[in-house]
């Protein structure tokens, strides 16, 4: 289960090195790909990502295409580097407008990668949301 946040550099060779707890949750290759619905890239295991995707082909066809547009055919499988670090693509950082610094956050089943500023923007845009959410957990 992942969880927590930190900040993290992207190299000028698009390398990154994600918190060693995340890595070992991952295992010694995983796939990162655009996130869904969201300026982020994610990363999760070779099981989350087969388990989805076996999910995505059930769907009605055009769902199915479209998802597989969108995050099966951005989908690449890394491998840590014997320092840690793993490439992220120049269209996944394009997409998700990385550069430099990137806000690394574990989500339960898969890690987010982010735009510091742009998670910021997100956050705060749903603040309504967040508060209805959070009444709903019913503590």
């Amino acid at each position: 289960m992942f969880s927590g946040m930190s900040n993290h550099s992207i190299d000028a060779k698009g390398r990154i090195v994600l918190p060693a707890k995340f890595r070992e949750e991952l295992g010694s290759t995983f796939y990162i790909a655009r996130g869904f619905g969201n300026c982020c890239i994610q990363a999760m295991s070779q099981e989350q990502f087969n388990a989805l995707s076996e999910k995505i082909m059930q769907l009605p066809a055009d769902k199915a295409m479209i998802l597989q547009y969108t995050f099966t055919a951005t989908a690449v499988e890394v491998t840590p580097n014997a320092q840690g670090r793993v490439i992220i693509p120049q269209a996944l950082r394009e997409f998700a407008q990385i550069e430099g610094e990137a806000l690394v956050i574990g989500m339960n089943n898969r890690v987010e990668i982010w735009n510091k500023a742009k998670f910021e923007e997100f956050t705060a845009a749903h603040q309504d949301t967040l508060t209805e959410a959070v009444s709903m957990l019913r503590f």
